[in-house]
């Protein structure tokens, strides 16, 4: 199991805003992080609208990691990306598992949320000062 390309390609923009901390245009973030600049500006735009990152516009527009390195978490990159982590389907919102379980919690939901909470604690003790 992996993480999606989108996420992985989220954290390298973002390792790579918190080592520089100066406004960069898209082409520069895209050429130096591997990520093509479509996909690039896709994922810029959810960093901007989750808060970590600024956009400025114009001739010289670019962008501009929002917060300290300090602050932002894997985990808040990865769910801004993704929405919240969960290990199983069957622990989403918009998911019914009636059909499998008899409406109370199974076991294996039960173990699933454990692992979820655990990767989610994991994720949100990394911060990208440790990263740079």
């Amino acid at each position: 199991m992996y993480i999606t390309l989108e996420s992985d390609y989220a954290v390298r923009i973002m390792s790579f805003l918190a080592k520089r901390r100066e406004k960069l245009d898209a082409k520069t973030i895209a050429e130096n992080t591997g990520v093509t600049l479509r996909f690039a500006l896709k994922i810029l735009r959810k960093l901007v609208a989750a808060g970590v990152v600024q956009s400025f516009k114009g001739i010289q527009g670019g962008y501009l990691i929002a917060r300290d390195p300090s602050e932002i978490t894997l985990l808040e990159i990865i769910e801004t990306v993704e929405g919240r982590y969960c290990f199983s389907r069957c622990l989403g919102e918009d998911h019914e598992c009636g059909q499998w379980c008899s409406g109370e919690r199974c076991k294996v939901q039960s173990i699933y949320s454990n692992i979820s909470a655990l990767v989610r604690e994991q994720l949100a003790g990394v911060t990208f000062d440790q990263l740079i």
